[in-house]
């Protein structure tokens, strides 16, 4: 299947001047990484000496060094460095999952005018790293394409409800807001041509910065420690799991310093507290792993999908049954910090399936 690459290039342009300067932040990430320049020219498959023009030229650019050397000591980035690199970790996740959207649009748009043509499963699911994980798995098998949507819990039930997918990726927690997200549910869900499909469990809780300097342990920590927090959008699961454990402790919003700021990824809100810019967030633990935070675990989730009866016959879906239900792909979940395949590719009916969801609170 055709894909399509939408990538993001940091073009930099003097006031009055036709000059630009493109710098290449995965240069920099990985010499912020390994302390290597000779790493990040393997990297980017350059010279050594052609990655050292490139620096001398970016730094003559901004007339502010990016990276310092020290004779057996390696290479470090300056703080201006390391600001371009965060600030380069912030887009990617800002965007990245908005970019891909927008690739998949293209693809849907393109592919009537092409002569093959290979059966497409439409996803439209809650964002999570195991789904990413899927799609991967997916792409390299070949033979079925993916056509994957990252959009809210309530929005992947009401497309699959009106036809608009295939493959509907929902999300539950554990504990005393159970009822709440079956009860949602319920609503987009028809018992008869509905069917579930276990996946995975994932963990849930704040991500702080690396050693807690504020020794975040709780959503009440928050506010007595006055963190600067960042949220995720109105529009997202997470957000709405947020709003609804803060109710639960009888936590009004308005309390949370900086609630009102918004990142529209788990990975972007991670990025935000690692950077420097937020003290806390919400989210998976895979994201905050990702970016080196300590994670504070408040809650399980357990991730699923939903499917009409009909499409459980179909070779994409039958593709995706075998897939997830293989060693390989659950060993593939198992690296992924928080996350656990639990009875991955079981099917059930929905009735059945909340019901059970239901007692096994």
């Amino acid at each position: 299947m055709l894909q399509i690459e939408i990538e993001t290039v940091w073009r930099f342009r003097k006031e009055n001047s036709p000059q630009t300067a493109v710098v290449m932040l995965g240069i920099l990430n990985e010499i912020r990484k390994t302390g290597k320049i000779t790493s990040a020219a393997t990297d980017a498959q350059l010279s050594y000496r052609h990655v050292w023009n490139l620096i001398e030229q970016w730094s003559d650019f901004f007339g502010v060094p990016l990276v310092e050397t020290q004779r057996g000591k390696g290479s470090k980035l300056t703080p201006f460095g390391e600001k371009l690199v965060w600030a380069g970790e912030r887009m990617q996740a800002r965007l990245g999952l908005q970019l891909e959207n927008l690739a998949q649009e293209l693809v849907t748009e393109i592919k009537p005018f092409l002569e093959q043509r290979p059966q497409v499963i439409r996803v439209h699911a809650s964002h999570g790293f195991a789904v990413s994980k899927l799609r991967e798995f997916l792409d390299r098998a070949g033979g079925v394409g993916v056509d994957l949507r990252y959009v809210s819990n309530q929005n992947s039930l009401v497309s699959l409800a009106q036809g608009a997918c295939d493959l509907s990726g929902v999300h539950l927690p554990h504990g005393e807001l159970r009822a709440q997200g079956i009860k949602a549910c319920r609503e987009w869900l028809d018992p008869r041509e509905d069917r579930a499909i276990n996946f995975v469990t994932r963990e849930m809780g704040l991500m702080v910065k690396r050693g807690n300097p504020l020794k975040i342990t709780s959503l009440k920590d928050l506010v007595a420690s006055k963190a600067r927090f960042v949220n995720r959008d109105h529009d997202s699961g997470t957000r709405l799991l947020f709003d609804q454990l803060l109710a639960l402790h009888k936590i009004p919003a308005s309390r949370i310093n900086g609630a009102q700021h918004m990142e529209f990824t788990h990975a972007a809100v991670a990025a935000y507290v690692a950077s420097g810019m937020a003290d806390a967030s919400f989210g998976v633990e895979a994201a905050a792993r990702q970016f080196g935070l300590d994670f504070i675990r408040l809650l399980t989730e357990d991730y699923f999908f939903v499917c009409k009866r009909a499409f459980l016959e179909t070779e994409p879906m039958e593709r995706v049954l075998d897939i997830i239900k293989s060693s390989e792909f659950h060993k593939a979940v198992g690296a992924l910090p928080g996350y656990v395949a639990s009875n991955t590719g079981a099917v059930s009916g929905v009735k059945d399936f909340l019901e059970k969801m239901h007692s096994n609170r």
